[in-house]
């Protein structure tokens, strides 16, 4: 035998190593060439091969299912549909083959009695190997002739397996009145009994929680879902929901503790800050509020418009530290904007920690500003402070007189703030004095 790396190396001792053993009849071999026949677009080899690959494993799903698909291209559905009943035959066992199989029959029977015959009779036979099975039930449900035909397919259905109950609910609530007190019921039952036996899936007690809260029983939604994680500690998806079930039932303190544990697990829980930053809204003070607020738009992102208003809460608290780590991930998610950048250096110039490194924040924001937009007076006297701190003390009497002139007249507050300001820059640095006291006298006029 060859070396396998020469073979490997050299590409036409390897079509002839293949050709070799598909000559053998090694049906694996024979689908390469035919996969490799494909992509030269040589459509009559690679039928070829495809064909001499199912020849060889008859018993081959993919390989019967791509003998299909050449056969119905040529318009011989007759013989597809032999090639699909001979392989159901010939594997009675095989579930897929004969779920595979059923669904063929229907697809192509085009309204042909016959054809669905032997799909109803090929389910038939799948579930008297397979009761109860939820893929064989949907498709004879879906088959079935009349409502009470339809409730019986779904009453054999497994009372306590969950893909099987969650099947139940949806097909029943399409054959069922909502209003049906009994057929209600019948799947109270189901539910319960499913959650019983699998308390730890999730997908059923999602399911099972949603369904008794919709119908308004929150107790034993809530109770479901304690259940679940109960059995699934490190459902963190669903115990966000237990805390939302509890708001939604008046049992806030219970929400607010489920949440809090959430997020000590797992402090990026997005839903888990959205819930309990709306709660908090509800309540005085806000500030647990704001920090969720903020936690969110770190996870999340948002618009520049959703960090600046969050962002004006902080410094209106009086805690420039959160707003400038709020703009900061404001900024990084959007470079380009004069509003984030301007509250950004605002923000960095009121916190001490920070404060020497406001006035290069201030440059960018100024580079950032277009040409044909003022600068606005917070941010002007924010700058000044920032080249007062540098010493810069010329260049921030000018932007306070800019701010002070750019006030609208009905801003006396911030007007008369402003010419305290510089008045005190003057009175500083010793000079100016009568000019400072001037200031002084009409600041105090706008204040009355």
């Amino acid at each position: 035998m060859l070396p396998l790396v020469r073979v490997i190396r050299n590409p036409g001792i390897f079509l002839l190593f293949a050709a070799s053993l598909a000559e053998a009849g090694n049906p694996r071999t024979d689908f390469a060439l035919g996969v490799l026949a494909e992509s030269r677009d040589d459509a009559a080899e690679a039928t070829l091969r495809f064909e001499n690959a199912r020849k060889a494993d008859p018993l081959a799903l993919p390989l019967v299912r791509r003998a299909v698909r050449a056969r119905l291209a040529k318009g011989a559905r007759p013989a597809a549909v032999k090639l699909y009943r001979d392989l159901a035959a010939a594997r009675p066992d095989d579930l897929e083959i004969q779920l595979a199989c059923a669904d063929f029959l229907e697809q192509q029977g085009g309204g042909d009695a016959l054809a669905l015959k032997l799909a109803d009779e090929t389910l038939e036979a799948a579930l008297q190997k397979n009761p109860g099975h939820p893929e064989i039930i949907r498709r004879l449900f879906q088959r079935a002739p009349s409502a009470g035909d339809k409730s019986r397919r779904l009453d054999q259905l497994a009372p306590d397996d969950p893909a099987s109950v969650l099947l139940y609910a949806t097909l029943s609530r399409s054959l069922f009145d909502s209003a049906d007190a009994a057929a209600r019921e019948k799947l109270d039952r189901r539910f319960l009994s499913a959650v019983e036996s699998h308390p730890e899936n999730p997908g059923l007690a999602r399911a099972a929680s949603e369904y008794f809260r919709d119908t308004e029983r929150p107790d034993q939604a809530i109770d479901i879902l304690k259940r679940h994680i109960e059995a699934a500690p490190s459902s963190l998806d669903l115990r966000t929901r237990l805390g939302i079930l509890h708001f939604t039932a008046k049992r806030d303190a219970e929400g607010e503790a489920t949440l809090q544990q959430v997020l000590a697990i797992y402090p990026r829980q997005a839903l888990a800050h959205q819930s309990l930053a709306k709660f908090y809204r509800l309540r005085d003070p806000p500030g647990p509020a704001r920090f969720h607020a903020g936690e969110l738009l770190k996870i999340r992102g948002g618009s520049p418009a959703d960090f600046i208003k969050l962002a004006d809460e902080w410094l209106a608290a009086d805690d420039p530290r959160q707003a400038r780590i709020l703009l900061e991930k404001a900024v990084f998610d959007h470079p380009q904007n004069f509003e984030l950048a301007n509250q950004l250096a605002i923000a960095t110039c009121r916190d001490p920690a920070t404060r020497d490194l406001a006035a290069r924040l201030f440059r960018e924001a100024e580079a950032l500003r277009s040409a044909d937009r003022k600068p606005e007076p917070a941010f002007l006297i924010e700058s000044a402070e920032a080249l007062i701190a540098q010493g810069q003390s010329k260049a921030a009497e000018e932007r306070l007189r800019a701010a002070i002139k750019s006030f609208p007249p009905e801003a006396k507050k911030e007007t008369a703030a402003a010419l305290r300001r510089l008045a005190l820059l003057w009175e500083t640095e010793s000079r100016n004095v009568n000019a400072a006291r001037a200031l002084r006298q009409r600041a105090d006029a706008l204040d009355r």
